[in-house]
């Protein structure tokens, strides 16, 4: 039935677990009273009518505080408190038809000192009946709530981080494209062969954009080409002022990083490090091991702390601070940026986990075999 499957597993379990513990119980009160009290048989098909009419009432208190559920507290507890009455009512009555009604006693003032027989003890029993269901719906709700909420925490993430993503490939900014396409257009005057290879790495780096997206991480090496088509572009800007050294360490190529994760700290460098200064400067871009960490550095001998602007690697004023959010996010606040400047540089550095060496071993064999394709 398309009603029952609509129902969702937590509470099919609930109500099987509440009529498996009131069946033992009705199960161990009717044997008991059957052994020291009444030694007739019919009390155990008495129990067996009313545990019927409690599996079935099991249901209908669910709904009923489903219905509840959507007021505030005050008329959640005064609905209970009537609907604990009419659940002792309707057991009570139930009690009394199989044990005083069917034995003649059928006027009203039998029915009403039946119920007030069982108000001493046994409508006790019926009122835990009603308190405990409504009890086992909050909790399962309560439950249900937590889930939502780590949920909804976990979907707000996710779009962060394709916030983060989304203003991560915005750091290719206009600026850099105009930038780019003048210089495309200055050298199909005097290197057509140039202006080709510069259009060529200029749609290298925007497809490895366009393509990082999501959690998806990428090797170190895949970073690394990337990095070096925009500091390429930007060389035929500058020419020989802007120089850039890469000090890698070759166990590490396989390493995966986020993508772009390296790019808004060179730009930084190069923005605000190296483009204002007259005789220019270099790059420096260092990935070493230690232990189980990994230690990455962009350093630059620009002006440093004597630069005019803030030094945040894009024009939006969200890129270092973007790229400390993402490693956290994915590495843990240990591995935030670590910012140094001085008067004779810039300096941005952040350390990331070492995966065990198993788990790269394939990763390397590959690095090594790009790496002989590139050669060949």
């Amino acid at each position: 039935m398309k009603f029952l499957d609509d129902i969702p597993n937590v509470w099919k379990r609930a109500y099987i677990l509440l009529c498996l513990w009131y069946a033992i119980n009705y199960a161990v009160g009717t044997i008991l009273e059957w052994q020291l009290e009444n030694p007739n048989t019919y009390i155990f098909t008495n129990a067996f009518y009313l545990f019927e009419a409690l599996c079935l009432l099991i249901i209908a208190i669910f709904f009923y505080c489903n219905l509840l559920f959507k007021y505030s507290i005050y008329i959640q507890v005064i609905g209970h408190a009537f609907g604990v009455t009419v659940y002792f009512l309707i057991m009570g009555t139930l009690s009394y038809y199989l044990e005083d009604y069917v034995e003649g006693f059928i006027y009203f003032e039998n029915w009403k000192d039946h119920l007030i027989h069982l108000l001493k003890w046994e409508g006790l029993h019926f009122h835990d009946q009603y308190i405990i269901t409504v009890g086992v719906y909050y909790v399962i709700r309560y439950f249900q709530g937590l889930q939502k909420e780590e949920q909804e925490k976990s979907e707000l993430n996710i779009k962060n981080r394709e916030m983060q993503i989304s203003l991560l490939k915005s750091q290719i900014n206009p600026h850099f494209l105009f930038n780019t396409l003048n210089s495309i257009n200055t050298l199909i005057g005097s290197s057509k062969e140039q202006a080709r290879r510069v259009i060529t790495q200029l749609s290298d780096i925007f497809r490895y954009a366009l393509d990082s997206h999501g959690d998806n991480m990428v090797r170190l090496i895949q970073e690394l080409d990337f990095i070096d088509n925009y500091i390429r572009i930007q060389q035929v800007r500058f020419g020989d002022r802007l120089k850039f050294v890469k000090q890698v360490d070759f166990s590490c190529l396989s390493v995966q990083i986020p993508p772009m994760i390296l790019q808004p700290l060179v730009e930084n460098s190069v923005k605000y490090g190296i483009a204002p200064k007259d005789d220019g400067g270099t790059i420096v871009l260092t990935v070493k091991r230690f232990n189980n960490m990994i230690f990455f550095e962009v350093k630059d001998d620009g002006l440093g702390s004597n630069a005019k602007k803030v030094m945040d690697g894009s024009s939006s004023g969200v890129g270092l601070k973007n790229t400390d959010q993402r490693l956290k996010s994915i590495f843990g606040p240990g591995s935030g940026l670590r910012i140094r400047s001085n008067e004779w540089g810039y300096s941005v550095s952040f350390f990331i986990p070492y995966a065990e060496p198993g788990a790269e071993a394939n990763a390397v064999e590959t690095v090594q075999e790009e790496l002989k394709s590139k050669a060949v």
